[in-house]
């Protein structure tokens, strides 16, 4: 709590917000010394404009997952469309989320140096031209080369979107603030395929690019109407903000970010592990039908929902370092049941029930790993957030076909899927107990 004695005297005459010399936002009335103090500028924002925020902040972080995984239903029609192989259109994927990742890594430390608004709409933009593009892209070629730049372009959205919640709130309410768009962070991956399925049987592939083009335009309407800057040119310069060099050695050289960098690529892998084996395994191995999968996905993300929301209010209590060591040691436990219950031959139910337990503790790790993340880091907030995003997406794009290769000749089971959820949770565990170390990790402030 911020000793209020410490603050600056403010003459009784006034009767606006004024800045003290920490930073903080004293609201001030008719009697200034007992005005309550604001911590942070977004504590001084109405409810009804905190919720439009996180509204169009959370329409901006999911335009990453939906731009990633829209497309994924319509892989064997693009391999008959080009007349290639399946995994010539996998690099399709590859290259998006290469882009993806190259995206933030460039989006997160401008924003810190020339402000939110400008790298934020002009990357849209981007995503905007490279969508059109691959709707209309003739050959496999060009469609790959715009994928990476429509990767490049959705990058904006969520690394600006977690800056702009660190530029305005801190502490518990960030804790609150960040949950949100943990839970579109968590589901988007989720429900992207099913809604491209859904378009699929009203609309050619390349449609699909279409609507991604005219959500980007939507997008792109409202940051330019709606998304304030919310860094001044004021708080751009300052020591570990002046360069990028600066702002990444400053970001990587904290203990705590590093672990929970660790943890946040291997929850992501997990459950990127999951989503590239479920459609085999439960659509060929247990023989559900489209509707009967859509059904587990919806299921799943309501566990996911469930955990995010509950572990806002769990970590701004006891800290989210604690909420962790509870999440991450129920990811190995829920995937290693996976492996015993599959391997007892209890089938469809063996798979599912631990399965929904594994999807609630990544719903619970989320928005955990982005306030240890980001709360330490507001001076390079962008910088922070791009390295998370990322580190998540990228990791998570390299491990989660090792299920594939390990299950070349018995094709994808329980087992060989949660085998890999199984090693992406133990290395969780011991990243936060020996690099973030949860007892030498500060609580929250209020």
């Amino acid at each position: 709590m911020l000793d209020t004695a410490s603050q600056p005297t403010v003459p009784p005459a006034a009767a606006s917000p004024a800045r003290t010399t920490t930073g903080a936002i004293r609201t001030l009335g008719s009697n200034p010394a007992t005005a309550p103090v604001m911590l942070h500028p977004g504590d001084a924002i109405p409810a009804r404009k905190r919720l439009l925020y996180i509204i169009l902040l959370g329409a901006l972080t999911a335009l990453g997952p939906f731009t990633i995984d829209l497309y994924l239903p319509a892989f064997p029609v693009l391999e008959d469309d080009f007349q290639t192989t399946a995994a010539a259109i996998q690099l399709t994927l590859t290259g998006t989320m290469i882009g993806f990742g190259v995206g933030q890594l460039i989006v997160g430390p401008l924003s810190d140096k020339v402000g939110r608004r400008v790298p934020l709409i002009s990357v849209t933009a981007l995503h905007v031209i490279a969508s059109i593009a691959a709707a209309l892209a003739p050959t496999l070629m060009l469609l790959s080369v715009s994928r990476v730049f429509m990767g490049i372009g959705a990058a904006a959205g969520g690394v600006v979107a977690m800056a702009i919640v660190r530029d305005l709130f801190g502490g518990k309410r960030l804790v609150v603030m960040l949950s949100r768009l943990a839970l579109v962070t968590g589901v988007a991956p989720v429900v992207a395929p099913l809604v491209g399925a859904g378009l699929l049987a009203v609309m050619p592939w390349r449609g699909l690019f279409i609507v991604l083009a005219v959500y980007g335009a939507l997008l792109l309407v409202c940051a330019v109407l709606l998304v304030p800057e919310t860094l001044p040119p004021a708080r751009r310069g300052g020591r570990g903000g002046t360069t990028v060099l600066q702002r990444y050695r400053s970001v990587l050289s904290d203990r705590v970010f590093l672990g929970v960098l660790v943890i946040g690529g291997m929850t992501f892998s997990g459950l990127f592990s999951y989503l590239s084996a479920s459609s085999f395994l439960f659509q060929e191995g247990y023989g559900f039908d489209a509707q009967q999968y859509g059904l587990l996905f919806a299921v799943n993300s309501l566990g996911l929902v469930v955990g995010v929301q509950t572990a806002s209010r769990l970590a701004a209590r006891f800290g989210p370092q604690w909420v962790l060591a509870g999440s991450t040691a129920t990811l190995v436990l829920a995937s290693s049941m996976i492996i015993v219950l599959d391997q007892l031959g209890l089938g469809l139910w063996g798979t599912v029930v631990p399965l929904f337990l594994f999807m609630t503790a990544c719903g619970f790790t989320f928005p955990c790993i982005q306030v240890l993340a980001l709360d330490r880091h507001g001076k390079a907030a962008g910088t922070a957030a791009s390295i998370l995003g990322a580190v998540n997406f990228g990791v998570a794009g390299l491990i989660s076909p090792v299920v594939g290769w390990i299950s070349q000749d018995t094709g994808i089971t329980g087992t060989s899927m949660a085998v890999v959820m199984v090693g992406c949770g133990v290395v969780a565990v011991l990243a936060l107990w020996l690099i973030v170390r949860p007892r030498s990790v500060a609580q929250l402030t209020p």
